[in-house]
């Protein structure tokens, strides 16, 4: 299979393990109080991606020192991301009903998705 092919599966590989990881593994304790910034329940849910994708890493053949360098920085990004989206959210007091909520979920999810070409230029440049 070509390098061309084997990177869209890669890509497409981390667009399920979001679904699965940033929708269907969330629980009420990974949502709640996520504006705070030291937020056990966003560490987790931002673990749980990590796992997703060491082993779709796994997977795909990729080093183990590559492996642990995309989960790190992958588990300091999705942190983030998702903090400054629940700290936006709480001090605006967004709800589903007002564009700003929506601004502010299409952006997180847009910056989750970078994050993914990110990841998945540095497999193929470091593979």
């Amino acid at each position: 299979m070509d390098q061309s092919m084997v990177l869209l599966l890669l890509f497409a590989a981390f667009q399920i393990k979001h679904l699965v990881a940033d929708f269907f593994l969330q629980n009420a304790k990974m949502i709640m109080g996520r504006e705070r910034y030291w937020h056990m329940g966003r560490a987790q849910h931002a673990g749980i991606h990590v796992i997703f994708s060491i082993l779709v890493l796994f997977v795909f053949g990729t080093s183990a020192s590559l492996i642990f360098w995309i989960a790190l920085i992958e588990f300091i990004v999705h942190f983030h991301i998702d903090w400054a989206k629940a700290r936006i959210s709480v001090d605006m007091n967004l709800s589903p009903d007002q564009p700003m909520y929506w601004y502010a979920m299409g952006t997180d999810q847009a910056l989750h998705q970078l994050t993914y070409v990110v990841m998945a230029w540095a497999w193929l440049t470091f593979i």
